[in-house]
């Protein structure tokens, strides 16, 4: 039977949002100089939609890592959390996104010091970027996977009609506030 791994409130949502504004400019920034790579941002990608199990995002990650040269069994061991085509310089990168995504953004500052460490300041804040990123892909993700699951007569056992559709709304109100508000916040 299928299941949210993680039900996201509405202040967990804003959340994921907000940083994933704060980070927009570092990947606006790596889009222009290529400081860390595409397919090891997809890579990021790939490994945090397989912890919170997003169906419509892992759709949609696997063509992009496709048309990107990715090979269906690459793809597929993110999914199934196997390390084997992970490339020894990204697995520190990738273990964080992981990590972070299981834990719902509560990284320690020791995990993040290490990223600083092997990869740098500014690749450190790309990854995270890129992490939170797909974060907020999984957060508007999860509940259209649900209510796909529903209309195809195989629901949620942790979910309702009312959460999935309030879920799918609330962005439109959540996304252009959490904007808005990243405006005033800090830069990582």
């Amino acid at each position: 039977m299928n299941a949210y791994k993680h039900r996201y409130s509405f202040l967990e949502m804003y959340k994921v949002f907000l940083l994933m504004f704060k980070g927009l400019p570092l990947l606006i920034k790596n889009k222009k100089k290529q400081l860390v790579d595409e397919d090891f941002i997809e890579r990021i990608m790939l490994a945090v939609t397989e912890v919170n199990g997003c169906v419509v995002c892992s759709y949609a990650h696997t063509k992009m890592a496709l048309e990107s040269g990715f090979s269906i069994e690459e793809i597929e061991s993110f999914f199934v959390g196997s390390d084997l085509y992970i490339k020894p310089e990204e697995s520190l990168g990738i273990m964080f996104a992981q990590n972070y995504a299981d834990t719902q953004g509560s990284y320690s500052t020791e995990a993040y010091a290490s990223l600083v460490k092997y990869y740098g300041e500014e690749k450190s804040k790309i990854i995270l970027a890129a992490t939170r990123a797909m974060m907020a892909g999984n957060v508007i993700g999860l509940p259209m996977s649900a209510i796909y699951a529903r209309f195809r007569g195989k629901k949620y056992s942790n979910s309702s009609f009312v959460y999935e559709i309030t879920m799918i709304a609330a962005p439109l109100f959540l996304i252009p506030i959490s904007a808005l508000h990243s405006l005033f916040l800090k830069r990582d």
